[in-house]
């Protein structure tokens, strides 16, 4: 006779699966992570991220963001990657989740809540006011599984990107009068046409995974 599969909360508190900080050891699986979330949402051809690209913005003397990985028996079947980004009406930082995938053979089994909770616990210790992220709008399970997790989809907001040769043409116009300040700590971020969201007090952003 079979035992039952194990539940969500026994899975969560086994310690077969290990959600922990992703060090320069790992960029080379996280490449692996990102290829697999890029083949999912069907964008293989834009990823040109490189191992030594990977290392140099999560681990270098400048980081831009962070990672974290789950590990089923040690092997990594899942992702997120995130930084800190900031509130004016709130005058506090927020945590944004860039990107979140679990592999095909893991979905289901708690993975991707796994990180979840641990981004939402992270926001919580850093004092953040939201806790946020996009989604694709045809990826219709991570939605419903976005909003069971208590995150409000936004479909007022969009996304705004300049990139390429537009955004070498926007930084060279001339006409501006005086000397260009960049704003401390500006750095606006968001991905394809997806749907924003947002978690009461914190917010995130998610794609493939379930």
């Amino acid at each position: 006779m079979k035992s039952a599969p194990p539940t969500l909360l026994d899975l969560f508190m086994s310690p077969a699966l290990q959600i922990r900080s992703a060090t320069p050891a790992d960029v080379l699986p996280l490449l692996e992570l990102i290829r697999g979330l890029a083949d999912y949402e069907k964008m293989s051809d834009q990823v040109t991220a490189t191992p030594a690209g990977l290392a140099d913005a999560l681990f270098g003397p400048r980081p831009v963001a962070e990672a974290i990985l789950a590990e089923v028996g040690g092997e990594p079947v899942g992702f997120a990657i995130f930084f800190t980004n900031f509130s004016t009406f709130l005058a506090r930082p927020g945590l944004y989740l860039e990107d979140l995938f679990v592999k095909p053979g893991h979905r289901g089994a708690g993975c991707g809540r796994a990180l979840l909770r641990y981004l939402a616990r992270l926001a919580v210790e850093r004092g953040c006011g939201r806790f946020e992220w996009t989604v694709l709008d045809w990826n219709e399970p991570a939605i419903g599984f976005y909003r069971a997790q208590g995150a409000d989809v936004l479909p007022e907001w969009r996304i705004c990107r300049v990139t390429g040769a537009a955004l070498e043409r926007l930084a060279g116009e001339a006409g501006c009068v005086g000397s260009f300040r960049r704003p401390f700590g500006f750095r606006p971020r968001g991905r394809d046409a997806g749907t924003f969201l947002a978690v009461a007090g914190s917010s995130h952003r998610l794609r493939g995974m379930s």
